[in-house]
């Protein structure tokens, strides 16, 4: 038998062997992912039904108490509160970037330059942007209070995120900033995805450009929208380091989000099963905040 021919035919053989069993191929990706995934979610769950607290592991059923315990915490509620009140960024986010796309739409010179201008803070990590804004909003030489002073606008200036007031908003405004771009470009695609016969033709029919916005682009871009939704959502359940760095959860408890309660309670105080309940909550609020647009999509794939 010719030797040079053992290869191919073991290969042949290896391949037909996969095409009639093609779970095996999938059998070690899905192994991984229900066991470091799946297999985590559910031991952080049983934890937050334990009393673990401290270094050493104990898994004593505690029922329910970590999370009675943690509906009737304060700290809590303002933690909860403060990640709803960063869903604020989606709407200015979208605002924003449509006003900018309109812009960008408009092919005037320079706007390559300036679409790489508008996305480069979406491309700059969470730490990067935190210590920027923490250096622009110093009390005493940031350059918001030194171009409010040189303005002659004293009586505006603030401790942007070192007041209990102002932190929250001085958090969401760094976070417009940052992804403001990124909603731009995305909607700028849905602008342009549409049929340029749909434009022409309401031109020739006599409409304005606030009318065609208004009847033809803007209805079309629900697709894009619902992207940008989605992302920055993502972005601002999962803002831990942005905040980390920028503030640190303060001052006091202003600035608590469930991702840094729930930190602080894992690493610094080591109390676990505490904490695990705060992450099933956080798990929580994104399932009620996803699963209806997976299921919107998923009928919109099946129609």
């Amino acid at each position: 038998m010719d030797s040079s021919r053992m290869p191919v035919d073991r290969e042949r053989g290896v391949r037909a062997f996969l095409s009639r069993h093609p779970f095996l191929i999938l059998a070690l990706p899905l192994g991984l992912v229900g066991y470091f995934v799946y297999g985590g979610l559910l031991w952080n769950t049983w934890v937050s039904f334990t009393n673990w607290r401290g270094l050493t592991p104990t898994y004593v059923f505690y029922g329910l108490q970590n999370y009675s315990r943690l509906f009737g915490s304060p700290i809590f509620l303002t933690a909860l509160k403060n990640t709803v009140l960063l869903f604020l960024t989606i709407p200015l986010c979208i605002v924003i970037g449509f006003f900018l796309a309109v812009l960008l739409d408009q092919n005037l010179r320079g706007m390559g330059i300036f679409r790489n201008l508008l996305l480069l803070p979406y491309a700059l990590s969470f730490v990067v942007t935190g210590t920027i804004w923490a250096w622009m909003y110093n009390p005493s030489k940031g350059i918001l209070n030194t171009v409010l002073r040189q303005l002659g606008f004293s009586q505006w200036q603030a401790m942007w995120h070192t007041s209990q007031e102002t932190v929250m908003y001085a958090i969401i405004l760094a976070l417009v900033w940052q992804f403001s771009g990124y909603a731009a470009l995305v909607l700028l695609a849905g602008i342009r995805a549409i049929p340029e016969v749909q434009i022409k033709a309401a031109l020739l029919e006599g409409a304005s450009r606030v009318r065609i916005y208004r009847r033809i682009i803007i209805p079309q871009l629900k697709g894009a929208v619902m992207t940008v939704v989605i992302v920055i959502m993502m972005y601002a359940l999962r803002a831990f380091d942005f905040i980390w760095v920028l503030t640190g959860g303060g001052p006091g408890y202003a600035s608590h989000t469930l991702s840094i309660m729930m930190y602080k309670e894992a690493f610094q105080a080591t109390r676990f099963a505490y904490a695990s309940a705060i992450a099933n909550v956080l798990l929580g609020l994104t399932l009620i905040l996803i699963l209806p647009y997976l299921y919107v999509m998923h009928r919109r794939a099946a129609q």
